[in-house]
């Protein structure tokens, strides 16, 4: 039988342990566990004392606004497909850095809650690829494979086409009128839903409602809650993870607490969805399932088997789809990377790319840790250049430029400096906040004046790739001139460190970290990244199906 991976990626995709495991700050778990356990204990002891709560009528839709028309059911049907696809993709990209914290940076065991057996080791370099945890593909999008590349390809696409399902399913909820089956109007349906999860609590059903008519207080509250609360917040969440966005508007991040603290609340709206979705079908089974099926799947309230054998049948294909997912990751990844490129690329390009990043932090931000990331480079040279503290070094500029240099550290610094406290944000989901001192790419590239078809500059690396080869990165000549994109050689005011990317290592300030290259040896400008590698932009995109530009 032919592996699904060859033989040389083995080592990196299925390493001795990478299997997760689960640790919660006890304080907050103890918080969590009362947070839950108190109305629940409260339901019980009004049980106990008076007995079950009369329920309320049902909460009665408006005239022409019962019943499931077609857009509707279809709506229903596409997100539940598109909401497992974000689920099992974002668990993938959650294992990726499987520790969850409050703020901006990501200090060792500040995490309220981590997803591996591990605490970071102290006796030596721990990189965030170190710490990066497996997850079957029983429950994740592609499961088990060590690149983000392609969950984040599954995620984009998948949140794209739910987004753009969800804006068509809003309009016409109020150009129908179904709103009023969603959309609270009196203040007295807290208390009727507080009698109904009195039932639900002590283990007794309450009075089911004919759902095609209208819908109890609790259920009114529930799908108001994920359609008009959950939703945006998971989209306006996900937003404050971009780097461009963050990096024009600092204030934007700082909504959820920073950037952590919008990562956190969108795995808590995933954990939030997945719960809403297990519940949600466990009711449609035990409170009448043939006619329940009828009502979303015909748009009919009848008591025929149509309903159920035809839902059956779209499991079945839902099903179908997760697994051709699965297949297409470990199959055709390329031709799933291209097709991000083409929808999701071009949004970003067209949306996110042309925010110029301005935002900076004061020196009270800066992290304690910043994880490190990456294999040191193992090449003589850079050995050698290190024990000379890179006295020697030479940064070699060419390629489509009219004046071709060599810069010692020394030159570079003299052509000009410029320093900024800025958010790194890595796509395996750390960022922290440090400063960096370096060279404006602007500077070097007014010096070395690039020629009319030069569209791309190239950093190449002292560093190996993947699975070994050159090491290189890409940038657009626009994101190149960006006032924040630098060639670093300090950090916190400090000679930038091996670990941290010595001699050079680039800052782009609206693009994930993967792109600020690091162990530059040399820089090339030429007319496309297709000339360079594989094509497709970096070292990363060629060998893990990374993006070519990363703004979110």
């Amino acid at each position: 039988m032919t592996p699904l991976t060859p033989p040389r990626e083995n080592k990196v995709h299925f390493p001795v342990d990478r299997r997760p495991g689960l640790w919660i700050r006890p304080t907050l778990l103890i918080g969590l566990t009362m947070l839950v356990a108190l109305p629940i204990i409260i339901a019980w002891i009004q049980y106990g004392f008076f007995g079950l709560p009369a329920v309320a009528n049902p909460v009665r839709a408006f005239p022409g606004s019962s019943g499931f028309p077609l857009w509707l059911r279809t709506a229903h049907y596409i997100s539940f497909v598109l909401m497992l696809l974000l689920i099992r993709s974002g668990l993938s990209i959650l294992a990726d850095h499987p520790r969850l914290y409050r703020h901006q940076d990501c200090t060792p065991n500040s995490e309220w809650i981590r997803f591996t057996p591990l605490a970071v080791p102290t006796d030596r370099i721990w990189t965030a690829k170190d710490d990066a945890r497996y997850i079957s593909p029983l429950w994740s999008l592609p499961g088990y494979r060590h690149t983000v590349g392609v969950a984040r390809h599954w995620h984009f696409l998948s949140v794209l086409f739910w987004v753009l399902t969800g804006v068509i399913y809003v309009a016409l909820l109020f150009a129908q009128g179904h709103w009023a089956r969603l959309v609270p109007t009196y203040w007295g349906i807290l208390p009727d839903a507080w009698r109904i999860f009195v039932h639900y609590a002590t283990f007794h059903l309450p009075p089911e409602p004919d759902g095609f008519y209208a819908y109890q207080a609790l259920q009114q509250l529930a799908y108001f809650a994920v359609v008009f609360v959950m939703a945006p917040l998971s989209i306006l969440s996900g937003l404050a993870m971009s780097p461009a966005l963050d990096g024009r508007f600092a204030w934007y991040p700082r909504l959820f607490d920073g950037r952590q603290g919008a990562r956190s609340l969108h795995f808590l709206l995933m954990v939030g969805f997945s719960v809403f979705l297990m519940i949600h079908v466990a009711l449609v089974l035990t409170t009448g399932v043939v006619r329940n099926m009828n009502h979303i799947v015909m748009g009919t309230d009848t008591g025929g088997p149509a309903g159920w054998m035809l839902g059956t049948v779209g499991i079945i294909v839902a099903l179908a789809l997760l697994f051709a997912a699965y297949w297409v990751s470990w199959h055709h990844p390329r031709a799933l990377q291209l097709a991000a490129h083409r929808s999701v690329g071009t949004l970003t390009l067209r949306t996110l790319d042309p925010l110029t990043p301005k935002s900076e932090f004061s020196t009270a931000d800066i992290s304690p840790h910043f994880w490190s990331n990456g294999k040191l480079p193992t090449s003589q040279e850079w050995q050698t250049l290190l024990s000379e503290d890179f006295e020697g070094f030479k940064l070699r500029v060419s390629g489509l430029v009219n004046h071709p240099v060599e810069l010692s550290l020394g030159e570079i610094m003299a052509l000009g400096q410029h320093h900024q406290i800025t958010l790194h944000h890595c796509i395996q989901g750390w960022s922290g906040v440090a400063e960096w001192g370096g060279l404006p790419m602007s500077a070097l590239i007014d010096l070395v004046q690039p020629q009319p078809e030069a569209r791309v500059v190239v950093f190449h690396s002292f560093g190996e790739g993947l699975y070994g080869g050159e090491y290189y990165e890409t940038l657009s000549m626009k994101d190149a001139r960006h006032p924040q994109c630098l060639l670093a050689y300090e950090m916190n005011g400090e000679q930038l460190g091996a670990n941290h990317g010595a001699p050079l290592r680039l800052r782009a300030e609206n693009q994930l970290g993967y792109k600020m290259i690091k162990w530059i040896s040399s820089v090339e400008f030429v007319a496309s990244e297709k000339e360079v590698g594989q094509g497709f932009g970096g070292a990363n995109e060629d060998h893990e199906y990374f993006d070519l530009v990363p703004n979110i």
